[in-house]
């Protein structure tokens, strides 16, 4: 007798899989729509896709006198239409997009953007009195709410070749530093009952507050929109699957505007995210430390090479460098950020002459010197950076190694490995044909 408990096991865990991830599908339809639109420029063509649903509309109510019938057998066909209406609705939003980008109409600013840039400026008057450089005032704001104007090239530099430039860009680190400065304040209130949901709406409301303030970065956005997802979920008793959080806040951003799928903070930010959430918890199993004063500084290690790992092929393809200094900084500018970035917003917040501000004044000032001391300090380390530029075809062929690595390691499949070494020969004959070329033979 054979044992047939794979085959029924292998579609049923798939199965299971959709239900627990049922963004997944959309989020990888809609990616699908907006890429065949800016490469094709499909727009007009993607009005064949409605011939589908119609005519599946078409043939159901014939068969069911009139009535469309929904049951299980013809879910899959159900599925399909939608997936085909979806991905018509993709092209065409993408269509508008591009329309709209080109456009020499001015759209004129909304009330909450100005009010947004407003309050931002408000929020950064009193950095001017403080007792700091100015190369230090604008890392401040920068860090604080992502006023990045003063930003100079040598300074952003500085930070990348120390491996910490997301410090500067207001990313879900400082949202999650928000939110979580947040349900301290408001842990007096209690867990359940009216004051859950009081709970719930302060923080959701301050929490978009200084997404907003922030200029709405896209990473900001997308911090907010999974941070909101998880509290809704977990106010509302229910369970959260993390991958399906972050395909619902992609898919919606994506609705928004699909063009965002191009723009790097956002394909840093979900990149970076999505690695973390595979590579982090099995980074972490690796020791068991039980020493709180061990687990929190391993946690931060393995939360860096996670995020590493998944964006060091986008980062040499857009920027052509890479910090060998990164596991060094990151913890300890990790650190004085969590710290600096929650006290420097509550100063900035109270009123001047407030009891306490001058101490909260000389631990913000404090704070900044170190962070930019450290900075400064292993961006001059020699060998600090290595520059190694990808073109696309080939940071595609990395990505497509990492994936069958992640593969063969899953399923122990060998056709997996074959893959992987393919894509490697290939990248090397590329490699090896470029040498030649520029060896004039």
């Amino acid at each position: 007798m054979y044992n047939l408990k794979p085959l029924i096991s292998k579609p049923y865990m798939m199965i299971k899989e959709l239900q627990i991830r049922p963004f997944a599908r959309p989020l990888l339809v809609w990616i699908v729509g907006i890429v065949l639109q800016t490469v094709f420029s499909c727009c007009a063509y993607s009005w064949i896709l409605l011939l589908f649903p119609v005519v599946v509309l078409a043939a159901s109510g014939s068969v069911g006198s009139g009535r469309v019938y929904f049951c299980y057998e013809t879910r899959w066909l159900w599925g399909a239409v939608f997936l085909s209406l979806l991905l018509f609705l993709s092209i065409q939003k993408t269509a508008c997009s591009q329309f709209e980008s080109v456009s020499e109409y001015e759209y004129p600013v909304s009330a909450l953007s100005r009010w947004a840039r407003e309050e931002q400026q408000r929020l950064l008057e009193p950095i001017a009195k403080l007792n700091l450089t100015d190369e230090e005032k604008t890392v401040l704001a920068t860090v604080t709410v992502g006023y990045r104007q003063a930003m100079n090239r040598d300074l952003r530099n500085r930070f990348s070749v120390a491996g910490v430039a997301h410090i500067l860009a207001v990313s879900g680190f400082h949202v999650a530093i928000v939110c979580g400065f947040l349900s301290f304040l408001l842990s007096f209130l209690p867990r359940n009952g009216v004051g859950k949901w009081i709970r719930y709406l302060l923080t959701v409301v301050w929490l978009w507050a200084f997404v907003a303030v922030a200029g709405f970065a896209v990473s900001a956005v997308r911090a907010g929109l999974m941070l909101t997802l998880f509290l809704t979920g977990a106010a509302l008793g229910r369970l959260t699957e993390r991958y399906n959080i972050w395909a619902a806040s992609a898919f919606g951003m994506l609705v928004y505007e699909p063009l965002y799928l191009f723009d790097i903070g956002f394909q840093l930010s979900y990149l970076a995210v999505l690695s973390i959430l595979y590579f982090q918890p099995r980074l972490q199993r690796l020791l068991k430390i039980r020493n709180p004063f061990l687990l929190v500084p391993w946690r931060w290690i393995t939360v860096t090479l996670s995020a590493q790992v998944g964006t060091t092929f986008l980062c040499l393809y857009y920027f052509g460098q890479f910090s060998t200094v990164f596991l060094l900084t990151n913890l300890p500018l990790t650190l004085l950020a969590t710290l600096l970035v929650p006290i420097c917003l509550v100063w900035m917040l109270l009123p001047a002459g407030f009891p306490g501000t001058e101490w909260l004044q000389a631990v913000v000032e404090w704070l900044t010197h170190r962070l930019l001391w450290i900075v400064d300090s292993f961006s001059q380390v020699p060998g600090a950076v290595f520059s190694f530029r990808f073109d696309f075809f080939t940071m595609s062929v990395a990505y497509g190694m990492l994936l069958s690595a992640l593969l063969y390691g899953h399923t122990g499949r060998s056709r997996y490995l074959f893959v992987l070494l393919f894509l490697l020969l290939i990248m090397l004959l590329v490699r090896v044909i470029g040498n030649l070329k520029l060896c004039g033979i």
